[in-house]
């Protein structure tokens, strides 16, 4: 197993891996669709609604081969092996990379390519140079220190006409006034916002060329509503974010939807070329 470090402690210490497979297993037997999956394993703002955008953005035809840095539980992940894309998993949290692959073997794709699970670093990619057609970040820069490294990184493994995107959480005008605990960080210690201005600097210093920028806050803010809605439903969910987080999550979930609404971050959509 890999060793322990401060980010995959974050997120390994209340996930309940062996009580999710079972019951996933207890009321999904036949095995659970991706639809069913998504309250577990799209905890990203946004959902699967969310990562079918980002998805699109790419065309299996030309950009078979994809990296997912932070791939987590991996919902992204099989959701693009069911597009055809030949998906690899990177995630420092080497709980979620073994809850993921037990997660995969139970979703029914006969057709869809392979998948591929790592546990590393983003700053260290463990690939060769020019290895993949894209690199996905959901969701997962925000807790990189040296979003310099992992950028640099993801235009060393790209080959050349490969493609950056991104689904990210930025921060805001007001992020002075960012309430934790948020799902991504407990205290400041994990959180590294950067602005959209300093994210497309970074992109273009590295050697991307930015080809689409768009700030999806509003719908994000909608999407939160919703779901903060649902979760203040008084029903058991067979799967939800707390499976992962704890009863922590009612505050994170609390906390996102304020920092939504008095912009504090923003969620925002990049693509950009080598």
């Amino acid at each position: 197993m890999a060793p322990s470090n401060p980010l995959a402690d974050h997120y390994q210490r209340a996930l309940r891996a062996d009580e999710v497979l079972a019951q996933i297993d207890a009321h999904y037997p036949e095995g659970p669709t991706l639809h069913q999956l998504a309250p577990l394993d799209q905890l990203h703002i946004g959902g699967v609604a969310a990562s079918t955008r980002l998805l699109a953005r790419l065309d299996p035809t030309t950009h078979m081969k994809v990296l997912d840095i932070g791939s987590g539980l991996g919902g992204l992940m099989r959701q693009g092996a069911a597009l055809g894309f030949q998906m690899t998993g990177l995630d420092i949290t080497h709980g979620f990379g073994a809850l993921n692959k037990a997660l995969s073997s139970r979703v029914k794709q006969p057709t869809a390519p392979p998948l591929t699970w790592v546990t590393g670093d983003a700053s260290a990619l463990p690939f060769a140079n020019q290895c993949f057609d894209a690199v996905l970040f959901q969701h997962s820069l925000m807790n990189m220190p040296s979003a310099t490294k992992a950028i640099a990184e993801s235009h060393r493994i790209l080959r050349p006409g490969g493609h950056v995107v991104m689904h990210e959480v930025v921060s805001g005008p007001n992020v002075a006034d960012l309430r934790y605990p948020v799902p991504w960080a407990a205290t400041p210690e994990h959180s590294h916002l950067l602005s959209l201005a300093e994210l497309k600097r970074l992109l273009e210093l590295q050697g991307f060329t930015l080809l689409h920028v768009e700030d999806w806050s509003d719908t994000a803010l909608e999407w939160r509503q919703r779901q903060r809605q649902k979760e203040q439903t008084p029903r058991q969910a067979v799967l939800s974010p707390q499976w992962v987080f704890g009863e922590r999550f009612l505050e994170m979930g609390k906390n996102l939807l304020s920092n939504l609404t008095n912009h504090t971050i923003k969620v925002v959509e990049i693509q950009a070329s080598c």
